[in-house]
């Protein structure tokens, strides 16, 4: 059986292609204006100390994310 990745489980150095967005609402919306839509390429530059947020490079710009949100981004890794 072969595990699902999810952009949260991504370590710092480590690019990705989102596959599917499974959030839904308000934050779905401001995920996809920031152009974080199925295909986009994304690498994590850097978590906290404690883990969350997480700094993502989302097309040219820096992100900080929720690991409650990112938990919910399906991702093929690179």
């Amino acid at each position: 059986m072969k595990s699902i990745d999810t952009l949260n489980l991504l370590n710092e150095g480590e690019k990705c292609k989102i596959k599917k967005l499974l959030i839904e609402g308000n934050m779905r919306k401001r995920l996809r204006d920031i152009g974080l839509i199925e295909g986009t390429s994304v690498e994590c530059l850097k978590k906290s100390v404690s883990g969350d947020p997480t700094a993502y490079l989302i097309r040219g710009a820096v992100i900080a994310l929720r690991s409650d949100d990112t938990a919910k981004i399906i991702i093929l890794k690179l």
